[in-house]
C-alpha cells in the first residue's frame, strides 16, 4: 500500500492514459469504417488525403500499444516498483499525440489541434514524474 501512496500522482496519470488511449484505440477498431469515413472527409483537402487508411492504422496501433504498456506499467509499479514499461507507454502516448497534433494542423483544424494540448499536458507531467523515479 505504501508504494501506491508514494506514487499516487503517477498511478492516477497512468489511469488517465489507459482510459483515454485504450478507449480511443478500441473505438477505432470497433468502428473502423465510421472513423475512416470521417477522417477521409477531414483530410480531403490536405496532403494526407491519399494515405488516410494507413495513418488511421498507425495511430490505432500507437494508441493501443500506449494504453496496454501503461496498463502493464501500472501493475508493475504496484507489484515490483518497476517504472520502465510505464515510461515507454507514456513516451508512445506523447508521440501519438504529436502525430495527432500534426494531423490537425495539416488539416487546418486549429480548434482540434488545441484540444490535443489538453491530453498532451498530463502525458508530459507523467513523463517528468517517471524520470524522477
Amino acid at each position: 500500500m505504501e508504494i501506491v501512496l508514494q506514487n499516487v500522482a503517477v498511478l492516477l496519470l497512468l489511469l488517465f492514459i489507459i482510459i483515454t488511449f485504450l478507449q480511443s484505440g478500441i473505438d477505432k477498431v470497433v468502428d473502423w469504417k465510421g472513423n475512416l469515413s470521417w477522417l477521409k472527409g477531414h483530410f480531403s483537402k490536405s496532403p494526407f488525403r491519399n494515405v488516410v487508411p494507413l495513418l488511421l492504422l498507425v495511430i490505432t496501433f500507437m494508441e493501443l500499444i500506449a494504453g496496454f504498456l501503461c496498463l502493464i506499467g501500472f501493475v508493475q509499479i504496484i507489484y515490483s516498483e518497476d517504472f520502465f514499461l510505464a515510461q515507454i507507454g507514456a513516451i508512445i502516448a506523447g508521440l501519438s499525440l504529436l502525430m495527432l497534433l500534426l494531423g490537425q494542423r495539416i488539416a487546418k483544424d486549429y480548434e482540434g489541434a488545441k484540444t490535443i494540448v489538453i491530453y498532451f499536458t498530463p502525458v508530459i507531467i507523467l513523463l517528468v514524474l517517471l524520470q524522477m523515479n
